[in-house]
């Protein structure tokens, strides 16, 4: 199982890397975390097994595997999840997606392709989107 998210403020995954990278600069304890409201239900399928995949600019580019989930409270005393994720970003083939409020589960078999193995180049810039565009990816 996965969960599924819009990268809200990013334009590009280039621009997602970029951001990650400035934040993990910036100190703290050097994790990749997205903090949300709601701690999902399917905690059990999705650690260590699902990623959350990030539609970016209209359609879900790339994704980070998820490596655990941290239930908390804040101080007004409102609950929250930490959402911790592996630093590597994959990317994957483009898939449009419209507009959603929070996080979905994504079923694995909805999920898009990686665009590239391990060892493998990655296509051209652009190259993916035409692909997909002609059902090709």
């Amino acid at each position: 199982m996965h969960l599924i998210k819009l990268c809200v403020g990013i334009s590009s995954v280039d621009e997602l890397i970029e951001w990650r990278a400035h934040r993990q600069s910036r100190g703290g304890d050097g994790r990749s975390i997205h903090r949300t409201r709601m701690m999902p239900r399917r905690a059990d399928e999705i650690v260590g097994k699902g990623s959350i995949y990030w539609v970016i600019a209209g359609a879900v580019r790339c994704r980070q595997l998820i490596v655990g989930l941290e239930p908390d409270v804040d101080s007004e005393g409102r609950g929250y999840c930490d959402i911790v994720l592996d630093a590597d970003i994959i990317r994957t083939a483009p898939h449009p997606r419209r507009p959603f409020q929070g996080w979905r589960y994504l079923e694995p078999k909805d999920a898009p392709a990686d665009l590239a193995g391990e060892g493998e180049d990655l296509p051209p810039e652009g190259m993916a989107e035409e692909l997909a565009k002609y059902g090709l990816l």
